[in-house]
């Protein structure tokens, strides 16, 4: 099966910040570019943080004003330190949390998820930036057709890597929702087709309605 990487859904020309660009620079560069978010990057291209929106937005949050319907929120030091920022490198999220473009959507949604991050700055070997990916990025997977998804399923998980005739299991997608039919030899083998199809890129979910001729030997 030939999963999707990063480098295949990733944007490509990125939008960068330096250390010392200014926090007006930065929202310029959101609204030009129709982005929420830059990476921070050195001399060298190395990524140091990501400045968000919701990173300059600590600014506006923290003003005090006294016809305001709303209680001004408690700021950690570190969190009042970035609402009086002024440059790139006092407003981003550091250090960055970065990704290979190599690396499959899974490994790189297993990331997002443990760091709480909604992008990531890819990296090449030299940990230079080369791309960004977002979790919109991701979720492109799923816009995969239904019949470039039964393909797969049919032609690289079920007759090349189960060794199954076509006429033992036959595959419906609807919406991306994998439903399975048919007959094999062994029960044993009815897990291990579903886990497999479940992994196949833009599979949303999977229901198998499989029998099976023979069970395993008790003793």
């Amino acid at each position: 099966m030939q999963h999707r990487t990063v480098a295949d859904l990733m944007t490509h020309d990125v939008v960068r910040a330096r250390r010392d660009t200014p926090f007006k620079e930065i929202v310029e560069l959101l609204a030009e570019n129709d982005v929420t978010a830059v990476p921070v990057v050195d001399e060298l291209d190395h990524p140091l943080g990501v400045v968000s929106e919701a990173d300059l937005l600590r600014k506006c949050s923290a003003q005090t004003d006294p016809s305001s319907r709303t209680p001004v929120p408690h700021l950690e030091a570190w969190e009042r330190a970035k609402a009086e920022g002024a440059r790139a490198e006092e407003l981003m999220s550091a250090p960055a949390v970065c990704a290979r473009p190599e690396w499959t959507v899974a490994e790189a949604a297993r990331l997002m998820a443990l760091r709480n991050v909604r992008r990531l700055p890819v990296v090449d070997e030299a940990d230079r930036l080369t791309g960004i990916v977002s979790r919109g990025d991701l979720l492109r997977i799923f816009l995969r057709r239904d019949d470039a998804i039964r393909d797969e399923i049919t032609r690289d998980v079920l007759e090349r890597t189960l060794c199954l005739a076509p006429s033992e299991v036959t595959v419906e997608v609807d919406e991306g929702q994998v439903t399975l039919r048919g007959s094999v030899e062994a029960n044993s083998l009815i897990p291990i087709i579903e886990r497999l199809c479940r992994n196949v890129d833009g599979v949303v979910s999977v229901a198998a309605h499989i029998g099976y001729r023979t069970s395993p030997t008790t003793g």
